[in-house]
């Protein structure tokens, strides 16, 4: 089969690379038949053996077709849930790091800024916008009326605003 193989190289190579469009694409897949090949060793083969060699070379032809398909689904895939496309181009959708540190940078502002207001505006505040509770949820943990939890949170909002601004 070995001999077979050496005398059928140039015409699968030629063969393939028609069918792959691309020479190196069928050099990596003739490397791979030949590993086949080796590893069949001396057997026996009806007639000249070229059917068998072609066959071999066909199945794993279309063995790397299905896998590029198959990569370049799970790629394009993953392509799409991290980005968004604006005409042909692929945009990524995450900050950039100069927009991170800033905000990180007013993140800390904000907390430092929350440091130095009255305890009550403050918390209210914190469990409001940054905790996520809404005003009559933060007026009952607090043991306040909703009102007050309003007033807390524009006081905090104005102190911030005139800090971050």
């Amino acid at each position: 089969m070995m001999r077979l193989y050496g005398e059928k190289r140039t015409s699968l190579v030629r063969a393939f690379a028609a069918r792959m469009r691309s020479l190196s694409e069928a050099e990596d897949l003739i490397q791979d038949l030949f590993l086949k090949v080796q590893a069949l060793g001396d057997i026996e083969v009806e007639g000249d053996g070229s059917a068998l060699l072609f066959r071999m070379a066909n199945n794993l032809m279309l063995d790397r077709l299905r896998s590029q398909t198959r990569s370049s689904a799970r790629d394009e895939g993953w392509r799409s849930l991290q980005g968004v496309s604006l005409g042909d181009e692929q945009v990524a959708d995450t900050p950039s790091a100069e927009a991170i540190v800033d905000g990180r940078q007013r993140y800390d502002l904000m907390l430092t800024t929350l440091d130095t207001l009255p305890p009550r505006v403050a918390r209210a505040f914190t469990l409001h916008k940054l905790d996520g509770l809404s005003h009559a949820e933060t007026a009952a943990a607090m043991g306040i009326s909703r009102s007050s939890v309003e007033k807390h949170v524009s006081a905090a909002l104005k102190a911030l605003m005139a800090k971050l601004a």
